[in-house]
C-alpha cells in the first residue's frame, strides 16, 4: 500500500504536526508500507518522471523534521522557503503525490487540516484520507459552532459568548475567565485571565491571530480527555500540568505534565466521561475518530466538555497513543487502525 503521511502547513501548530508525521511515517514503515512524508506547504520539487515511484525511493522523508520547541513557529520564515513565493497551501506536487497514494494520512493540525478545508479538496479530487470529513471537521475547528452544536445537543458546555475585532467590549464582573480564539488549537491563543487590565491586554493578543474571540466560563478542577475511535470511548486520561495550565509547552515537552491513563478517578466518573465524549463525537457528526477535552469542577464534581479535536496530536507525548496503549495497542497499531477505519468509510 502507497501510504503519504501529510503534515506541516502554515499554521501555529505546524511544528507539533511535523513530529506526528514523522512518529506515522516512521511507523508505517516499520509495519512494511510504502510511505512519503510530506510538507502540505512545501512540497518537493525534485519528483520522479512517474510520480508513484516516489513511494519505493530509497530516501529518509524524516530526516530534516526536529523537536518541538517551547515557542510557536516563525510563519513568515516558513513562507520564505517556497521557491515558488506562492501563498497556496498545497506546495509543488502535494496533489499529484497524494493522487498516487492508496490513502492520505492526516497528520494536519491546527487550521491547515482540521476545518475541513483540505478535506473538501481531497473529496472533489477522489483522493481517500484519515479521520473524519470535511463538514465534521469545519464544526469541530470552529469553538462557537461547537458549542452551539454542544449546547443544542445536551452536551454540558461552559457558557461563553464571542468577540468579534472592533465590537464594543464590555466590562466584566466575574473573574477569572478564559479568552481563546475561536479557530485555533494545541492552547495557542488561550489565555486565563484574572482582571479587567489582564482581559484588555488579552484581548490585544489574541485578535492578533484572528477577528474573533471566544470568552468562557472559567472552570476551576482536573483536566482530562478522552479519544472515541469507530463511536467506542477508550480509557480516560488525566492531564495535571507541573504549574499554570495546559498551554502549549505543557503540551508538548516531556516533564512539563503528567499525564495518567486510564485516569485515577471512580469507575461512575470514568463512564461519565465517556459518555459526554461520545455524546459530543456524535453531535459534531464525527467519523473515524476524535478526541474531546474535559474540565471537572472541583466544586460540584459537574464534567463540561471544552472542545472536540478531529485530528489529535501525535507525537511522542500525545494522549491518544497513551490511551491506545491501556487497552494494548502500540504506536504502529494505533496507526494501522486509523487507516483502516478511514478506508472503510469508502465502502
Amino acid at each position: 500500500m502507497n501510504i503519504t503521511v501529510l503534515a506541516g502547513g502554515i499554521s501555529t501548530e505546524r511544528d507539533v504536526s511535523l513530529v506526528s508525521g514523522m512518529g506515522v511515517y516512521k511507523a508505517l514503515k516499520e509495519k512494511g508500507y510504502n510511505v512519503v512524508l510530506m510538507d502540505i506547504f512545501l512540497g518537493y520539487e525534485d519528483v520522479p518522471d512517474n510520480i508513484a515511484d516516489i513511494f519505493t525511493l530509497d530516501r529518509d522523508f524524516a530526516a530534516e523534521i526536529k523537536s518541538i520547541s517551547e515557542d510557536e513557529p516563525e510563519i513568515e520564515a516558513v513562507k520564505a522557503l517556497r521557491k515558488d513565493k506562492s501563498n497556496a497551501l498545497f506546495g509543488p506536487n502535494v496533489i499529484e503525490i497524494c493522487k498516487a497514494s492508496d490513502i492520505v494520512f492526516m497528520a494536519l493540525h491546527g487550521d491547515c487540516g482540521e476545518n475541513g478545508k483540505v478535506q473538501a479538496t481531497f473529496d472533489l479530487l477522489g483522493i481517500k484520507y484519515t479521520g473524519t470529513d470535511y463538514l465534521s471537521s469545519a464544526l469541530a475547528m470552529d469553538k462557537e459552532i461547537t458549542k452551539l452544536v454542544f449546547k443544542q445537543n445536551g452536551v454540558s458546555t461552559p457558557n461563553g459568548y464571542v468577540i468579534h475585532k472592533g465590537d464594543e467590549v464590555n466590562a466584566i464582573d466575574d473573574f477569572p475567565v478564559v479568552v481563546k480564539i475561536c479557530n485555533g488549537g494545541s492552547s495557542v491563543g488561550v489565555y486565563i485571565v484574572n482582571n479587567e487590565e489582564e482581559y484588555k491586554e488579552t484581548l490585544d493578543k489574541a485578535f492578533k491571530y484572528e477577528d474573533k474571540v471566544l470568552v468562557e466560563q472559567f472552570i476551576n478542577g482536573r483536566e482530562f480527555t478522552d479519544c472515541v475511535i469507530e463511536g467506542e470511548a477508550l480509557p480516560v486520561v488525566e492531564i495535571a500540568p507541573s504549574d499554570g495550565f495546559y498551554d502549549y509547552k505543557h503540551k508538548y515537552q516531556a516533564g512539563a505534565a503528567v499525564e495518567t491513563c486510564p485516569a485515577l478517578i471512580p469507575e461512575s466518573v470514568t463512564k461519565a466521561i465517556q459518555d459526554e465524549a461520545i455524546k459530543a463525537y456524535n453531535a459534531l457528526g464525527i467519523k473515524t475518530y476524535a478526541r474531546m477535552d474535559f474540565m471537572m469542577d472541583d466544586k460540584t464534581g459537574k464534567i463540561y466538555c471544552l472542545e472536540a479535536n478531529t485530528l489529535p496530536g501525535m507525537t511522542p507525548t500525545s494522549l491518544i497513543p497513551q490511551e491506545a496503549k491501556a487497552i494494548g495497542k502500540s504506536y504502529s497499531d494505533l496507526c494501522e487502525w486509523i487507516i483502516r477505519i478511514s478506508l472503510d468509510k469508502y465502502k
